[in-house]
């Protein structure tokens, strides 16, 4: 169904602001980005939209490394280098891309942003969160998001709607490496987008994603207008 419009005063707070979408696995972010998108354009925004990995050639190579499945049983990434990974890619995106929109005055929004690296690589995977975030004080330079919306669910929920024919099951090669992984990460991974909400509330906006797509959407323009 068509979008809601977007009130003329939270267009105007949105002009070169940067806003990421991000959530576990399975959370219908993706669902309420492309809402969210066509309505900011329909009320005269310039979008940019990136997503993660990837949004620029560079990225999308690492891209490819960091999400293959193949070898994920014989030769599993070191940690640190998959966040390393993360971060080469991120670097790439924000003087590529982020940064000039952003000078443009364009609403740039981000499908993942470094909050995905915090809670799979550190809340999830073990790496320290200090570590985490020096090395993002590198690849972001200036660039921090203004806001952060996490859609939360339950990772029994987002497994569910991932794939109904696999309940249960802790791998399915359909997926990709890091979706891949077991209840118990994915588990933590939740934990580790709250924790951050918690610990930022005025740059996070959290959304109880385990309902049907209007009401979702309804908070999330309400939640944004009252954060920005």
């Amino acid at each position: 169904m068509p979008s809601p419009a977007i009130d003329p005063t939270l267009t105007d707070r949105l002009r070169g602001k940067f806003v990421v979408f991000d959530g576990p696995d399975g959370s219908g972010k993706s669902t309420q980005l492309s809402r969210f998108i066509a309505a900011a354009e329909a009320a005269g925004l310039t979008v940019c939209e990136v997503r993660e990995p990837g949004g620029t050639h560079i990225g999308e190579e690492i891209r490819k490394v960091l999400l293959d499945a193949k070898h994920e049983q014989s030769h599993p990434m070191d940690l640190r280098c998959e966040m390393m990974l993360f971060m080469a890619s991120r670097a790439q995106l924000i003087t590529q891309r982020v940064e000039p929109a952003i000078q443009r005055g364009e609403l740039v929004i981000a499908d993942r942003f470094i909050s995905s690296t915090l809670a799979y690589q550190g809340s999830a995977g073990g790496l320290p969160i200090p570590d985490i975030l020096a090395v993002g004080r590198v690849a972001l330079g200036k660039y921090w998001p203004d806001l952060v919306v996490v859609f939360d669910v339950d990772e029994k929920t987002a497994q569910a709607r991932m794939n109904p024919l696999l309940r249960g099951r802790e791998f399915d090669a359909s997926k990709d490496r890091i979706e891949s992984k077991g209840d118990a990460f994915h588990r933590r991974v939740r934990q580790g987008y709250l924790e951050q909400a918690e610990q930022d509330p005025n740059r996070y906006l959290v959304i109880d994603a385990t309902r049907e797509p209007d009401p979702i959407y309804g908070d999330l323009i309400s939640g944004i207008s009252g954060k920005l």
